[in-house]
Order: C-alpha cells, then structure tokens, then sequence
C-alpha cells in the first residue's frame, strides 16, 4: 500500500517522541482528513442545488421524517445539534427560497411546523441522489464488506462518545 501523509505525520512522531505511542494518531489524523475531503466534495453536490451543507441537512431530516414532511422547530435543532438561533437562521433562509414554510401548530396556538414545500420536496429528493452517488464514488476503494465493517467500528466508537455525552437523537 502506498505511504499517505499521517504516515509521514506518525514517521516525525516516532523520531521526535520515540517515548509516546502515537497510533491512535494513525486512526484519528485519517478521519480529520477524510472529512474534509468528504465535506468538500459534497459541498460541490450541495452547490449544484444552490444549498449548503447545512440548508441540505434542514431538508434532508425533513425529508427523512416521513409524510408530512414537518416538524417542529425543536424537533429539527435537536435532530441537527444546533442552538435555537442557528436553526432559526437556517429556517429563514430555506423559506426565503421557497423550500420550507412555517405552519400553526393545531395542538399548540404558540408553536409552527416547519415543512417542506413542493419544490423543496422535489430539490432535496434530487439532491439525495446526488449525495448518495457521491458517497458511493468516496467510498469506491472499499468492498462492500470492508465498508460495513468500517461503518460498525466507527458507530461502536461514536455511540460510547455519544451516549456518555447525551447527544443521541
């Protein structure tokens, strides 16, 4: 297998610090630099639907919470892990574009929905295409087998590193 850059990183590290095990370098400095080789090319994916990274996320938890496509405005900043005002922000721009609306709660005269419009509905089921296409390409250098191995160590890592934070949603 080739020598990528966390092999040079973990190489220096060896030299400079033989008394450290750095290993876990190996795993985590891959991780980092993948996911900024992830968040950029999904970026483009996002752009191409004149969103980003976060508006998409807004969409795509609508989309993914069933008919009727709604939720509330907690509901949605729970399910994202942003502060009330971030969510506010992200609302106010996909409405202003015409891709959620904000509905009266009937059971609540103090509360909204926020749902997906038909032409929100129509751009996030496109743009999830693309996504998972790009995903697809991303993840090409593994078989089916090591990527449902890969998805199983990561979840066992990030469900200790939930849980114990109580970010589980």
């Amino acid at each position: 297998m080739k020598y990528d850059h966390v092999d040079l990183v973990l190489e220096q590290w060896r030299n400079e610090r033989p008394d450290i095990d750095s290993s876990p370098m190996a795993v985590m400095g891959r991780l980092v630099r993948l996911s900024n080789v992830f968040s950029v090319e999904l970026q483009q994916v996002f752009a191409k639907f004149g969103l980003n990274n976060g508006e998409f996320d807004v969409l795509a938890t609508l989309l993914r919470s069933g008919e009727p496509y709604a939720l509330t405005p907690n509901r949605l900043f729970r399910a994202l892990m942003l502060s009330s005002g971030a969510m506010t922000n992200r609302i106010d721009k996909l409405e202003s574009k015409m891709l959620v609306q904000r509905q009266a709660n009937p059971n609540d005269r103090r509360g909204v929905f926020v749902s997906l419009t038909k032409k929100g509905f129509e751009l996030i089921n496109e743009a999830v295409v693309e996504h998972v296409h790009k995903g697809n390409k991303l993840l090409s250098p593994l078989s089916t087998s090591e990527q449902k191995s890969l998805a199983m160590l990561l979840k066992k890592i990030l469900l200790e590193h939930e849980t114990t934070r109580g970010q589980l949603d």
